[in-house]
C-alpha cells in the first residue's frame, strides 16, 4: 500500500507524538517514516550513557561550520537517529521553559501559541509523578519523575547556589522559573522514557498505522503548489519511490531535517537553491534561517567525595541498573538545575545551570581519571542567529549548519557573568569542603578578557537546535503559519522545534511534545 491520509517524516520528539494522535481514528491511514533503525540499544535505556550514542549509527552527527566568533571552531550538533529521535539520546530533562516564552510567539505573529493556549497541550501530555495540578497533568502518556538515585553531592550543590545568593524554587515548571532545584526527568523505573515509549509504543497495534524505519525520505513530490507526497530512497542507488499522502505530508524531520528537505525539494530561498543546484519551485527565503541553540560552557572541579559518576560503569553500578533500575547508571550527569538572571532588568533568566557530579567535557570524549564535579552555565536567551543550508543537491549530504554563536555582545556578558556566578557557588562552604582544585577554567583565568577567551575556546552546543521553519502569519521571514501550514503551499505541515519563533528558556524537548499535540489538534482541526 503506497497511498496514506497522512505522511509524518521523521519519528522523533514530535513524530511519535503525532502518530499517535492522527491514528486515533481507525479509517485514517497515517504512514510514519524514520531514517534510523529501532531504539534496542542499551545505550538508549541507560540514562546515564546518553553520550555514547555520540558518533554512533544512532546520530546524524551534524557540525557547524567554522564558527567566526568561538575562534573558528566546528561544533558538533548531536541528533538521533532512530524511533523517539533526540529523545532518545537526549538528557531526558523535563523543562517547559516560562510563559513570556510562548506569549513573544504570539506576539510576533502567531496567534493561539500564547501560554494560555499551549499550557493545556503541556498538561495533557504528563504524567507527572507530583500528580495533577493547576501546573501539572497526570494520567498523559509522558512520564515525567523524580530522579531515582541521585548523588549526596547534590545537596551541596543546592546548598551553595542558595548560599551564592540563587533562592531555592520546588517547581521550576510551575509560576516561577527562577531558583535552583532538582530536575525532573522522563524516566521510568530508573530507565528512559523517550516519546517512542510515550507515544508510538501504545499505537503499534493499530491497523491504520503504518512506521517504516530505516527509509530515507529525499524530497517531497509536488503536483503544482499541492503536496501529495515524499519521495524515498529505494534499494539501488538511484530508485526513488514514490508515497502518496491524500490528505497532508507533515515533516517532523527536527531543526536541521525539515529545513533541508524542504530546500531539496525546491522550497527556500532562491539564490541558495541555486548555489545548490535545486530548480526554484517555491520561493520562500525563511527557510533555513533563525536557527537558534544554547550555548555552554562547563566549570570543572576535582572533590574528595567518592560518590561521583565516576563509579557509573563499575560491575557494582551496573547490577544495581540491570536488577532495580536504580543507581549511578539512572543518572542524567546533570542532576540540578538553577535559573538566574544575570544583571537588573532583565524579563526572566539569561543563564541555565546544568550541575551534576561528574566530570563533563567535549561532549563527554574529554575524560578524567578521577572524581568530578560540573557547573556548567548555559545561555538560555540568545541573541545570535544562525541558519541551515544546503551544501549540495545530493539528499545524503549533511547540510551547512552555522550558529554565529557568541556574535552579540550581550551573550558574552551573561556567559561571563554565569561564569562568575558558578565560581562563587563553587567557593561556598558547603562544596569549599569537598572541592580540592579547579581543573577548568583553572584558578589563574580571572580577568574578564581570559574569561572571555577561555569560553570562545571551550563553548559547546546543548543539542537544542530549534528556529528553522520560523512561525508567523505575517513577515517575509515566515515559513509557516500559526496552523503549521507552509506559506504558500497546500496539504504540506511542520510540526517540530523548527517553528519556533524564539527559543524557550530551558530544555527544548517538553516544548516539541507540546508543539506536535496542538499540532495534532491543528491537523484534525479539533483547537
Amino acid at each position: 500500500m503506497n497511498s496514506f491520509d497522512y505522511i509524518v517524516v521523521g519519528a522523533g520528539s514530535a513524530g511519535c507524538v503525532l502518530a499517535n494522535r492522527l491514528s486515533v481514528d481507525p479509517s485514517v491511514k497515517v504512514l510514519l517514516l524514520e531514517a534510523g533503525g529501532k531504539d534496542r540499544s542499551p545505550n538508549i535505556k541507560i540514562p546515564a550513557a546518553f553520550s555514547k550514542q555520540f558518533h554512533t549509527k544512532l546520530d546524524w552527527d551534524f557540525a557547524t561550520e567554522p564558527e567566526p566568533f568561538v575562534d573558528g571552531r566546528s561544533l558538533y550538533v548531536p541528533r538521533g537517529k532512530g524511533l523517539g529521535g533526540s529523545s532518545s539520546m537526549n538528557a531526558m530533562l523535563y523543562v517547559r521553559g516560562r510563559p513570556l516564552d510562548y506569549d513573544s510567539w504570539e506576539a510576533q505573529g502567531a496567534p493561539g501559541w500564547g501560554y494560555r493556549d499551549v499550557q493545556p497541550y503541556f498538561l495533557k501530555s504528563e504524567d507527572n509523578a507530583r500528580g495533577a495540578s493547576e501546573w501539572h497533568g497526570a494520567g498523559g502518556p509522558l512520564r515525567v519523575s523524580e530522579q531515582r538515585s541521585p548523588r549526596p553531592l547534590d545537596r551541596r550543590l543546592i546548598a551553595a547556589s542558595e548560599a551564592a545568593g540563587i533562592p531555592w524554587t520546588h517547581d521550576y515548571n510551575g509560576p516561577e522559573q527562577d531558583g535552583v532545584s532538582m530536575f525532573q526527568v522522563n524516566q521510568w523505573r530508573g530507565r528512559r522514557f523517550s516519546s517512542a515509549d510515550a507515544f508510538l509504543r501504545p499505537a503499534l497495534k493499530r491497523a491504520n498505522l503504518t512506521i517504516r524505519t530505516n527509509t530515507t525520505v529525499v524530497g517531497i513530490a509536488f503536483e503544482g503548489s499541492r503536496a501529495v507526497g515524499v519521495r524515498v530512497a529505494g534499494r539501488g542507488r538511484s530508485d526513488v519511490e514514490l508515497l502518496r499522502a491524500d490528505r497532508e505530508v507533515v515533516l517532523s524531520a527536527g531543526a536541521i531535517g525539515s529545513p533541508q528537505l524542504l530546500q531539496l525539494s525546491g522550497v527556500g530561498a532562491p539564490n541558495d537553491l541555486r548555489a545548490a543546484g535545486v530548480e526554484v519551485r517555491h520561493a520562500l527565503p525563511g527557510v533555513g534561517g533563525n536557527l537558534q541553540d544554547h550555548p555552554f560552557v562547563t566549570l570543572l572541579f576535582t572533590v574528595s567525595d567518592e560518590d561521583t559518576l565516576y563509579v557509573a560503569e563499575r560491575p557494582r553500578s551496573v547490577a544495581e541498573w540491570l536488577l532495580r533500575g536504580s543507581g549511578p547508571l539512572s543518572s542524567t550527569v546533570a542532576e540540578v538545575v538553577a535559573f538566574h538572571r544575570t544583571r537588573p532588568g532583565l524579563p526572566a533568566a539569561d543563564i541555565q545551570y546544568h550541575m551534576g557530579a561528574a566530570y563533563y567535557e567535549d561532549h563527554g570524549a574529554e575524560t578524567y581519571d578521577g572524581h568530578a564535579i560540573a557547573i556548567a552555565p548555559v545561555l538560555v536567551a540568545p541573541r545570535a542567529r544562525g541558519r541551515v543550508w544546503l551544501r549540495s543537491s545530493d539528499p545524503t549530504a549533511k547540510p551547512r549548519i552555522l550558529t554565529n554563536s557568541l556574535s552579540e555582545p550581550e551573550d558574552v556578558a551573561s556567559l561571563v557573568a554565569g561564569v562568575k556566578l558558578a565560581r562563587r557557588i563553587a567557593e561556598q562552604p558547603a562544596l569549599r569542603e569537598v572541592i580540592t582544585a579547579e581543573l577548568k577554567p583553572g584558578p589563574d583565568v580571572t580577568a574578564d578578557t581570559d574569561l572571555e577567551a577561555d569560553i570562545r575556546r571551550r563553548l559547546m552546543l546543548i543539542y537544542h537546535p530549534v528556529g528553522t521553519c520560523r512561525m508567523s502569519d505575517t513577515g517575509e521571514g515566515a515559513v509557516v503559519d500559526s496552523r503549521l501550514r507552509v506559506h504558500g503551499l497546500e496539504n504540506i505541515r511542520v510540526v517540530d522545534a523548527s517553528i519556533m519563533p524564539v527559543i524557550p528558556g530551558g530544555n527544548t524537548h517538553a516544548p516539541t511534545v507540546m508543539i506536535a499535540e496542538r499540532g495534532a489538534d491543528l491537523i484534525l482541526d479539533r483547537s
